[in-house]
This record gives C-alpha cells, structure tokens and sequence, in this order.
C-alpha cells in the first residue's frame, strides 16, 4: 500500500494531480480544496489511500491523515464507493462529516449531489460510533491560485464529479444569485461547494413538486 506521495507537482487539474517521485509520475485524485493548495513546480506530500480492483489501480490523496480517515471509514459504507466519498469530502469538511454522523443529522449529508435521503440515513446509522467529532474548528478553504479563471475552475471540478458543462454552468450562476456574496471575493472550493448545496436542495424542490 503506498501510504503517501511526496514530490513536485508536474501537473495539476482541479480533479487530480500528478507528482514526481523520483521521475515516477505518479497520479493523484483528490478533492478541489486538498488541489487548491498545490502549485506546478513546488514539491508537495499527499497521503494517500490506493483502491485496488481487477481492471484498475487508483491514488487517491488527502491533505492530512484525518481527511484519508474519514473517507477509508465512508468506504466501509453500503454503496458508497471512492467517487461519492469525494464528493462527499468535497462539499462538507471531515469535521462536519464526524458532527453530522454523531449528531444524526443525515439531511447535512442530502446536499450531496448523489447522496438522497436513504443513503444519507445509512451513512448515519452505518458510521455511528465510528466517526466521532474531534472538537476541531472547521477551517475556511483557501483560495486557489490556479492559472485558470476561478469560473472555468469551478466547472472543471464539476464535470470532474460528472456533472455536464450546461448545467454545471447553469447551477453555478444559480447558487451564486442565492449567494452573491461570494462574487465579491471568488474562492473557487467555497463556491464549489454552495454550487453543490443550491444542486442538493433544487433536488429537494423539485421531489417536493412531483409529489
């Protein structure tokens, strides 16, 4: 098991990352707050946890060793797989994540697109006792410096969880007339993740109008 990866980065998306490790490169997916802090050229550590299965063999990095808990631990979750639990960890910080499952506030976890109600109260019933809050003050994402427009950022990151670049587009100018104070000042993974939570309750709204 490869336990992290510590090398400059050779090239950086806001889906995944590729490090030189002693002329390896080798490719990293990670949530867009964890790439956010990565820069081209300037050597940087993941920890890692690597899924193995029959036709592949994926990196998946953290920032600290507390993020790659929380998503080995979301694993041992019925039908959630490494793609959801980034998503996860992409819209709510490993401690929201450790209050919303002691708390057993399993609507926190419905502003997840792909995370409905039943599996949302699985995650709950499932991690209880396994994730406990930490008492750690949830930190502000930082604001990337990445070469792209902090838009263009924000809908690579979307497509990357797999949504189209319409509606990607669409949703972010939604979430943002929700919020507009987010303009002012762009950060692309706070804005990631209000386009994430406006996507999660127009799922709600529009359950709520086909009943």
């Amino acid at each position: 098991m490869i336990s992290f990866v510590r090398g400059p980065v050779a090239h950086l998306t806001l889906a995944q990352a590729v490090l030189d490790v002693n002329g390896v490169g080798m490719l990293v997916h990670a949530t867009p707050k964890t790439l956010g802090g990565l820069r081209v050229g300037e050597e940087a550590t993941l920890t890692t946890t690597m899924i193995v299965r029959e036709d592949s063999m994926t990196l998946y990095g953290f920032a600290d060793s507390d993020e790659r808990e929380v998503f080995d631990t979301m694993l041992s979750v019925s039908g959630i797989g490494p793609r959801l639990a980034l998503a996860i960890l992409s819209v709510m910080e490993p401690e929201s994540i450790r209050v919303g499952v002691s708390s057993g506030d399993s609507k926190a976890f419905t502003k997840v697109p792909g995370v409905g109600p039943k599996v949302a109260a699985r995650i709950v019933l499932e991690l209880k006792g396994k994730l406990k809050p930490t008492g750690t003050a949830v930190a502000s994402a930082p604001a990337s410096n990445a070469p792209m427009e902090w838009k263009d950022q924000v809908v690579a990151a979307m497509t990357s969880l797999g949504w189209n670049e319409k509606d990607a587009v669409k949703s972010i100018d939604a979430a943002l007339a929700a919020e507009p104070e987010l303009a002012s000042e762009p950060e692309v993974p706070a804005i990631l993740r209000a386009t994430l939570r406006w996507l999660g309750q127009d799922n709600t709204r529009q359950s709520a109008r086909g009943r």
